[in-house]
């Protein structure tokens, strides 16, 4: 017999007190707190028809396609279920006669109006609006009157088109580019039966994040230019890949079409992107697709560029290597480049550099990022710094070089989810979103920071701090952010770094070895040997120095003077037109592969198109050049490389601190800002046929103060010199930039920054006067 009294307790379970328990279509659900009823079907697998509502969103209830019968403990009720959360004991009914009635009169009123243009708009095919007429629709419409007429499409900007017929006034465009973007510059106009999206007079939607729109609209009311009329979506073919335009690493499926790139639209990753890209991101596909790739072999003769085989590329391009290193040794050979490769290319090409060439002048920077001890301090993710207590931001601008990752921290600050502390030498996109901005002259950063963590001790929370540390500036040394951020160790205890390297696969290269050796240089020796007339062959693995190193002048001497120059690439670039032998190269979408972003993830990138030409993926020339050379790498396939690539340990290294100063500033000068806007003259988006002509153009911000010294205003064409060179641009006054700072712009058409730019020195001041 069992004694009851010594039988044990049952566990009790706990009870989950965010669990609410609801009923949709008779079936028990759990559901969370403050789920909407919209978004709690989903979970269950039960689909709500919807046109206004998106998750990344806030819900509004334009479109009142949601609406279902809901029943609180009042009685059935006809509800928006975009626009009420879950209760305990409600039942959701989406499939009543009731429900059912109200979803066909809805889409019948929505077709009222809307034209028919299926067979000839882009969105037919993979129109919500045009599934759901057959799966909710009533079949036939009881209206015959004569639809109303606009003039058709508009464009509103360079990249986006809108046809205001098909506009079911869904409010997602206009919801993104005020909540999500933070430009309202597109909005309902007039009223009632008039009402109709538009852009404001004179005042085009020239939003970075535009591309999103045409995405995200329910009906082809938004069209894209660089895909209008391209394709049928029965016609793509599509792969999973990641975003190369910077280094957040945005998800994005990339689609084709007879083998050629049509388009890239946003996938939603929780940890990266949310589904939204920048327009350089999305559009930029344009440039694999431009005439000017090089698809064949290229080698240098007496009257010119000539095409050959890859075995004569090869052999020209191995005797230059040993000829080099014949005369001067394996540090007579340097490898400048390798950001735009996959980790995969990037090891390989490390190993032919290290273990074949025998050299460690490799740098995947061009001057213009951190060392790589910035990547060995303790590491955030994206979503840490979205969600830690401060960020403080110690960097580039952000919406002008990582944009997603702007989105994303924007987002969070508006949420009052994280408090934002800015430091940098002028206003950025940022400035506005931030609980604090603090301005600095260049070079003086690390007094900023000690300055800001004595001002900001009671509300840093040690433990709970992220920064955001990239190179702001390519007008001044790098130590100066290297010492901001060792102080920034030194003051927060348990500090995160997510760092703001900017270049594709920068991250990646780096971790994967290019990068200098322990005896090796770094890109500005490799440039200042080369100058020098000591290297025997320069290798450009991707890069484009003139354009990209901030040296102007010493870029271009170093190229002159190298002994010989070694190009592999996919554009024939200024910089490659200095090369005796040029290897085309598989660009992205071209190879697999993967790459490591901002956070340290590893990302896959996959083949779409079929490569231009002969062009060969990076590693393959890598590992041809090796064996050529009489070496091995150890890889023969794109398997051997990923098993190479290495694995990264926890990082917890402290930055230490250099205690460069500044130079005093001549009272007569102005200390130059030099930064990088997301349009400029880079090769890739020269060669895109709708992105080639958003560059701004170079203009010189200045303080009020120093405008009116000078004599200057708006438009004013303004002579702003040093002993490196002279330069002559417009002038438009700033009360974002400080007083004794001027700001300018680099690469921009027409006008090169790194004219006055000397790599060499600490910051860079110019005389500015009247032209």
């Amino acid at each position: 017999m069992t004694d009851l009294a010594s039988t044990p307790a049952a566990p009790e379970v706990p009870v989950d007190p965010d669990a609410v328990a609801i009923q949709i279509n008779g079936k028990d659900v759990v559901a969370r707190k403050g789920d909407l009823i919209i978004k709690a079907a989903e979970k269950a697998d039960v689909y709500i028809p919807r046109f206004c509502y998106h998750d990344r969103m806030s819900s509004v209830g334009m479109c009142r396609m949601c609406v279902c019968e809901v029943d609180t403990g009042r009685g059935p009720a006809l509800t928006p279920t975009c626009m009420v959360t879950v209760a305990p004991g409600m039942k959701v009914f989406t499939e009543s006669e009731t429900t059912k009635r109200v979803q066909e009169g809805i889409i019948e009123l929505l077709l009222a109006n809307h034209p028919l243009d299926c067979p000839v708009c882009d969105k037919g095919g993979e129109c919500p609006l045009q599934d759901q007429a057959f799966s909710h629709g009533p079949g036939e419409s009881r209206y015959v009157e004569e639809k109303r007429h606009y003039e058709k499409p508009i464009p509103i900007s360079d990249l986006v088109f809108l046809d205001r017929e098909r506009c079911i006034l869904c409010d997602r465009c206009t919801r993104f580019a005020d909540e999500v973007a933070g430009d309202p510059l597109i909005a309902f106009t007039h009223r009632g039966n008039n009402t109709q999206v538009q852009t404001f007079p004179d005042e085009p939607f020239s939003s970075y994040f535009s591309g999103n729109t045409v995405q995200i609209c329910p009906v082809g009311a938004l069209t894209a230019s660089p895909y209008r009329f391209k394709a049928r979506p029965w016609d793509l073919d599509q792969a999973m890949s990641t975003c190369t335009g910077c280094s957040v690493g945005c998800q994005i499926v990339v689609q084709s079409s007879r083998d050629d790139l049509v388009r890239y639209q946003g996938f939603d990753d929780d940890g990266i992107n949310h589904g939204w890209l920048c327009d350089k991101g999305r559009f930029g596909f344009e440039s694999l697709n431009s005439t000017d790739r090089i698809g064949d072999p290229i080698v240098k003769h007496a009257d010119g560029f000539v095409t050959t085989s890859w075995d004569d590329a090869l052999t020209r391009a191995v005797t230059a290597i040993k000829t080099a290193i014949a005369n001067g040794g394996p540090a007579s050979v340097s490898i400048l480049g390798g950001a735009r490769l996959t980790n995969e290319d990037a090891v390989a090409w490390a190993r032919l550099a290290t273990r074949v060439i025998g050299t460690h002048n490799l740098d995947a920077q061009l001057g213009d990022g951190l060392p790589y001890e910035l990547l060995k301090t303790p590491r955030a993710t994206i979503n840490d710094a979205c969600s830690a207590a401060t960020v403080i931001l110690l960097g580039p601008d952000l919406k002008e070089e990582l944009p997603v990752l702007y989105l994303r921290l924007k987002g969070a600050a508006e949420k009052k989810t994280i408090r934002i502390i800015e430091i940098s030498a002028t206003d950025t996109g940022m400035t506005r979103y931030c609980a604090k901005s603090v301005r600095f002259a260049p070079g003086e950063q690390a007094a900023a920071v000690r300055q800001v963590l004595a001002d900001e001790a009671a509300q840093i929370v040690n433990g709970n701090v992220v920064a955001v540390v990239g190179r702001a500036s390519l007008s001044e040394s790098a130590h100066f952010t290297m010492d901001a951020l060792a102080a920034l160790q030194a003051g927060v205890e348990g500090l995160k770094v997510l760092p703001a390297l900017r270049r594709g696969n920068v991250i990646g290269a780096l971790e994967a070895g290019l990068r200098p050796g322990a005896d090796g240089k770094d890109a500005l020796g490799i440039l200042q040997d080369a100058r020098d007339g000591k290297t025997g062959c320069l290798i450009l693995l991707g890069a484009d120095p003139l354009s990209d190193f901030p040296d102007t002048e010493l870029a271009r001497q170093a190229l002159n003077n190298a002994t010989s120059v070694i190009a592999i690439d996919t554009f024939l670039t200024e910089s490659a037109s200095h090369a005796s032998v040029i290897l085309p190269a598989a660009a992205f979408s071209e190879k697999d592969g993967t790459v490591t972003n901002i956070e340290h993830r590893v990302l896959e990138t996959n083949k779409k198109v079929n490569v231009v030409g002969t062009a060969r993926p990076d590693w393959m020339i890598a590992a041809d050049l090796a064996k050529r050379l009489g070496g091995d790498i150890n890889i023969a396939s794109l398997e051997d490389a990923a098993r190479l690539f290495p694995v990264r340990d926890a990082a917890s290294h402290v930055v230490a601190a250099g205690n460069v100063a500044p130079p005093a500033l001549n009272g007569y000068q102005l200390r130059l800002q030099v930064t990088r806007k997301l349009y400029d003259d880079g090769v890739a988006l020269r060669t895109s046929d709708h992105l080639a002509k958003l560059a701004p153009g170079a203009v010189l911000y200045l303080n009020q103060t120093d405008a009116n010294r000078l004599g200057a205003s708006n438009g004013m064409h303004l002579k702003v010199s040093n002993a490196k060179g002279t330069l002559t641009v417009p002038a438009a006054v700033d009360a974002g930039v400080p007083k004794g700072v001027a700001r300018l712009a680099f690469n921009q058409p027409g006008i090169s920054a790194g004219t006055l730019i000397d790599a060499t020195a600490l910051v860079t001041d110019v005389t500015v006067e009247t032209a």
